[in-house]
């Protein structure tokens, strides 16, 4: 199961990726002499639309055989089991999710709503007592 990020977040990535490419282009093709900054901005934009296409393809987090994963350039590809979590924090905006060995952050203010969902009912079936997790219907809001 893929975790999306918002149409909105992959956008901002491609546009600034497309203004960096084209001011980068046009200083370039503009000035006879051109300086290394000139292609400073060209760099800059590629690595913005690679960034775009890496998170296009693979997304925020994958959940698969038991485990957790914060894809790429967003974690490195960190991850977590599922069964080895034993808490988890939520707190402006961001779960963390605490095992004996390793920690992982999620920022949810950057997940489309339905997999925002997704997440959330897979961290609710987690057995954690009710004062280790927010999904308990007591923790519930």
């Amino acid at each position: 199961m893929k975790i999306r990020f918002k149409k909105k977040t992959l956008y901002v990535k491609l546009m600034l990726g497309i203004i960096w490419t084209g001011l980068g282009v046009f200083l370039i093709l503009e000035d006879d002499a051109s300086k290394w900054f000139d292609y400073g901005y060209l760099v800059l934009g590629i690595a913005y639309l690679g960034i775009y296409s890496f998170d296009l393809t693979y997304q925020y987090l994958t959940i698969e055989n038991g485990t957790i994963r914060k894809n790429g350039l967003h974690g490195f590809g960190k991850k977590i089991k599922l069964n080895d979590i034993n808490w988890i924090k939520k707190y402006a905006g961001e779960y963390t999710l605490i095992s004996a060995t390793k920690q992982l952050k999620i920022n949810t203010e950057i997940l489309d709503e339905k997999s925002l969902q997704d997440l959330n009912s897979v961290l609710e079936k987690l057995n954690l007592p009710s004062d280790k997790t927010p999904f308990q219907p007591s923790n519930l809001v």
